[in-house]
């Protein structure tokens, strides 16, 4: 059930730039590791991408570490699409293909309806 996908597009992506990257630690080799975590266990699909830029959303390691837990939470209780609350960030994940779907930040969380949601996760 926990078995990393797969994905050459995420590691093009990560490699050309074009995903977000984690806030520097100061170790350029923390990041490369981290970003090679990222690829194997969660796509961000484009539409993600265009709204993370678009808002200015930027997630450090230790988040998407907390990302990656809670869609993994979310798979051993059954779940298909889940909306992750991360602090003042709001992902859709597709549970099952382990794809960011769309992201929110706090500006834009009012008056926004979820829907094809059947989980919610806090992290």
């Amino acid at each position: 059930m926990s078995s990393p996908i797969q994905n050459n597009k995420v590691a093009d992506l990560l490699q050309n730039r074009n995903v977000v990257q984690p806030k520097s630690t100061g170790s350029p080799s923390a990041a490369a590791d981290f970003q090679a975590v990222l690829a194997d266990r969660l796509k961000v699909s484009n539409h993600a991408q265009t709204r993370l830029q678009s808002r200015d959303i930027q997630m450090d390691s230790a988040q998407w570490e907390r990302v990656l837990d809670g869609v993994e939470k979310a798979a051993q209780k059954g779940a298909k699409e889940s909306l992750v609350m991360i602090d003042d960030i709001a992902l859709v994940v597709s549970v099952r293909n382990r794809t960011v779907i769309t992201a929110v930040d706090q500006e834009h969380l009012k008056e926004n309806v979820f829907t094809n949601i059947d989980s919610a996760v806090i992290v």
